[in-house]
């Protein structure tokens, strides 16, 4: 039987030198140097980490501060910069700098030079990125976690694909004003008072015209408020209309609904969709829990439940959720539905984490990066982001107590990053803590004269809520009315006197 040699090479991958174009960057820091004109239009597509060699970079970066300082940027007013840079040594000294001029090649192709240059940093960061995933995978000496392992990789490989997007950015005015008409077109087309997502409410979108694709909303209360039915009241209502406007043949793009993503970090997914059913089939909350039901609320209950199953409401319930990993979530979910998620709910913000491993230690800061990524996510993947937010309890040590912005728990940033602030308010729950004893037989008439008076008060505002808008970039702040039923968590518009 005939023998095969075995191969003495051992199956490793033998690494390749990084992609880089050093000639294609000294072409363009020369032409650069020639014409400041080709500074200025590709000064914002690079940056220093985009060139592969390290002192291209620091002349690049050079010629950046020059034309700040609004200085043209030559080999001899570049040359005091470079004087005591060791890497320029190398490369034969400040004159290198004159060198760099000397072809003039770069005048021609300076902007394909820049996409050049900008392509194979990202294809060098591709590279980075596919060493740690590698890194990452392989090494079992800490817990092995896949799930956060993809995550992190959809995180980095997003920063890849984002970097650079500033010329996308960058729209003119007759783009924004183009825009702008559009919106408005489509508040009037809503009855004159809808621009963005409705909240099923006509009351709160009177006052805030919807819900805005790229703003953070926060809606903030202290526990037993009813926040979180408001949002859920929200997120039914958005995903609702969204599902009746395809169904009548209005475009996804033109409908006022949306389709929705609810991210439940304190409730589960059959908490939030009891709720739902409770407040469609118009059945208690507690007795759907409880299993109390007739005949009749049990027909009801399976044909709420058949009317939506298709309802364009997606439920994350994954609790411990960082921020990045939500950001990451999110991409996902807008990639399967092909970026119709107009809405994402948050209950609750202080239930997110940060990015770091330590960032518990400084729970100020972990808050602030909670709610800057929140608001990027919203700009980033053009939707309206509504982050429920607790309250501190400075709230209830004062005799009024209706909440202001100050009272929003852990940081200022939240204020500082959202769009609009709301806050929900039942002074129901607070007069029925503070109910004076009941008149005996025998007791002094000023003690009925007390229970008399409490009465009439809390009769004039039970079952009633007011949603306070505290801040609003794009309106007016004051309050609104509205019913909230706790028997089935919902809330509708008020229609009595204001």
């Amino acid at each position: 039987m005939a023998t095969h040699p075995v191969d003495p090479t051992p199956l490793v991958a033998v690494p390749k030198s990084l992609p880089q174009n050093v000639e294609a960057e000294a072409a363009l820091l020369g032409a650069m140097m020639l014409d400041e004109r080709i500074a200025d239009d590709i000064g914002d597509r690079l940056t220093e980490e985009h060139f592969y060699e390290p002192v291209h970079g620091r002349i690049f970066s050079a010629i950046k501060r020059l034309r700040g300082n609004d200085m043209r940027p030559t080999p001899v007013t570049l040359r005091p910069l470079f004087t005591e840079d060791e890497g320029m040594r190398a490369l034969g000294g400040p004159a290198y700098l004159a060198q760099l001029t000397g072809s003039g090649a770069g005048l021609i192709g300076a902007r394909d030079f820049a996409t050049q240059i900008y392509d194979l940093a990202m294809l060098r960061t591709l590279v980075t990125v596919g060493r740690e995933m590698v890194d990452r995978a392989t090494d079992t000496s800490e817990e092995v976690n896949p799930r956060k392992q993809v995550e992190l990789a959809e995180e980095a490989l997003f920063k890849v694909a984002a970097e650079g997007n500033s010329e996308n950015a960058i729209k003119s005015f007759g783009q924004a004003a183009t825009m702008a008409v559009k919106m408005a077109e489509r508040a009037l087309n809503a009855g004159g008072s809808l621009s963005g997502i409705t909240t099923g409410l006509e009351s709160i979108n009177t006052k805030t015209g919807g819900m805005h694709k790229s703003d953070l909303m926060i809606l903030a209360g202290r526990p037993g408020m009813g926040k979180t039915s408001l949002a859920t009241n929200i997120a039914f209502n958005a995903a609702q209309r969204f599902m009746r406007d395809i169904a009548d043949g209005i475009p996804a793009d033109r409908s006022v609904g949306s389709k929705v993503a609810f991210f439940s970090l304190e409730m589960s997914a059959d908490q939030l969709a009891t709720r739902i059913l409770a407040e469609q089939s118009l059945i208690s909350s507690e007795k759907l829990r409880m299993g109390k039901l007739n005949s009749a609320e049990m027909q009801r209950l399976v044909q709420a439940s058949i009317e939506l199953q298709n309802l364009p409401l997606f439920i994350d319930d994954t609790a411990g959720l960082s921020i990045s990993g939500l950001h990451t979530r999110m991409r996902r979910l807008q990639r399967k539905h092909k970026n119709e998620i107009g809405l994402v709910v948050v209950d609750y913000l202080q239930l997110l984490s940060g990015s770091g491993s330590r960032a518990s230690d400084n729970r100020v800061q972990e808050i602030s990066e909670i709610s800057r990524g929140l608001k990027t996510m919203a700009k980033d993947l053009n939707v309206s982001v509504l982050a429920l937010s607790q309250l501190s309890r400075a709230v209830e040590s004062r005799e009024d107590k209706k909440p202001m912005l100050s009272d929003l728990r852990e940081s200022g940033s939240i204020e500082q990053d959202a769009d609009i602030v709301m806050f929900v308010f039942r002074e129901d729950y607070y007069l029925a803590m503070q109910e004076p004893s009941k008149p005996m037989a025998d007791s002094a008439p000023s003690v009925g004269q007390k229970h008399d008076e409490w009465s009439q008060r809390i009769h004039a505002v039970q079952g009633l809520s007011e949603l306070i808008i505290a801040k609003q970039r794009h309106g007016a702040t004051g309050s609104v009315k509205m019913v909230f039923e706790p028997e089935i968590t919902r809330f509708s518009d008020y229609a009595g006197p204001q």
